[in-house]
């Protein structure tokens, strides 16, 4: 099976833009702003699982940088896009003609540790590409939040290209290692989640129903979410946008596939053989023109920086396709509202 797609394109830096790009015509950057009624927090926590090690480096406890995006009381500053110490990696990793900080200043429509508001919230948790920062899926956490789900991005430590922990920065040790790396790395994912999800339960900033969680994620974030739910069974109905299956999975709970021709191209036959053992509710949604990045912030970013006349023609087609970003991500972020309204907030 090819290695996730999204490690060329972006493990260097978030955008994955050459050199090019210029700080002298470089326009503000904003995502979208979300579709729901309702205001929305951020608060961004630091979570150390001391039942187990981590498996990239044994000597440390399993660390995580999870984003919580939740309706909240519109009061306090807008947080940063993210630090400036990933922006500044992004920016260098990339050779960018931008300062350093300016990855930072993304404007983005939620509050930094604002007030919950009130009432029971169900819980979507997602997980990213491999190579990629929870940030990435911020567009889609955002709008699901204002739809009235609480929603954690996790980081999956030493799995995304730079992240910053509270000492310091963390690279991508899984990212290039051979043999591949990656079955395992989804099999700890499912760890990771059931952490998380119990962490957020026990957590009185939000009251969690937890009879009402969904999961989804992108590339191998996908591959994660049906490995746990899998190992999940609190998990009840996933979505898996462009990733393979790895192993067995077999599942009786609501799952959604959204597929890229790229993701099609590449892992169409782990979805062929996987699809006959999803027995519950399930539907196969192809995005048509889109590309493997198309549901990340990048793609968005992308055009606001008018980057794809000036990115190789095959790596737009492959991370983007020919899709408007704005028409993929309301796609995105329409389908996987429906369903988890439908298949697990209910």
């Amino acid at each position: 099976m090819k290695s996730f797609l999204v490690i060329a394109a972006v493990v260097a830096g978030l955008l994955g833009v050459p050199a090019t790009a210029s700080a002298a015509t470089a326009p503000d950057l904003s995502l979208p702003a979300p579709g729901g009624p309702l205001p929305i927090g951020l608060r961004t926590l630091h979570l150390t699982d001391q039942q187990r090690a981590d498996p990239w480096v044994p000597e440390k406890r399993r660390e995580l940088m999870v984003n919580v995006w939740y309706p909240a009381v519109p009061i306090g500053r807008t947080p940063l896009y993210m630090t400036g110490a990933e922006s500044a990696a992004a920016v260098a990793g990339r050779k960018l003609d931008l300062p350093p900080d300016a990855l930072s200043k993304v404007r983005v429509h939620s509050k930094e540790n604002a007030p919950s508001l009130p009432g029971r919230r169900p819980l979507v948790v997602l997980s990213p590409g491999a190579g990629n920062n929870r940030i990435t899926l911020t567009s889609v956490a955002e709008h699901l939040a204002s739809q009235g789900f609480v929603v954690a991005g996790i980081d999956h430590a030493y799995e995304a290209w730079a992240t910053e922990f509270p000492d310091g920065l963390r690279q991508c040790v899984a990212c290039g290692q051979s043999p591949d790396p990656w079955p395992a790395a989804i099999a700890n994912r499912a760890i990771d989640t059931t952490f998380v999800v119990d962490t957020l339960l026990k957590d009185r900033r939000w009251s969690i129903d937890a009879k009402k969680i969904g999961m989804a994620g992108h590339s191998a974030g996908g591959s994660a979410t049906a490995a746990s739910m899998v190992a999940d069974r609190r998990i009840k109905a996933g979505v898996n946008v462009d990733g393979p299956f790895f192993g067995t999975v077999s599942l009786d709970r609501p799952f959604l596939l959204m597929s890229s021709p790229t993701g099609k191209k590449y892992y169409g036959a782990s979805w062929d053989e996987t699809w006959p053992r999803l027995t519950g509710p399930k539907k196969d949604l192809p995005v048509e023109n889109s590309g493997h990045s198309s549901v990340t912030d990048a793609a968005i970013l992308i055009d606001q920086m008018g980057l794809r006349a000036r990115l190789p023609k095959e790596e737009v087609e492959r991370q983007y396709g020919s899709i408007d970003s704005r028409e993929a991500l309301r796609i995105f972020r329409d389908e996987l509202t429906g369903f988890f309204k439908q298949w697990s907030a209910r």
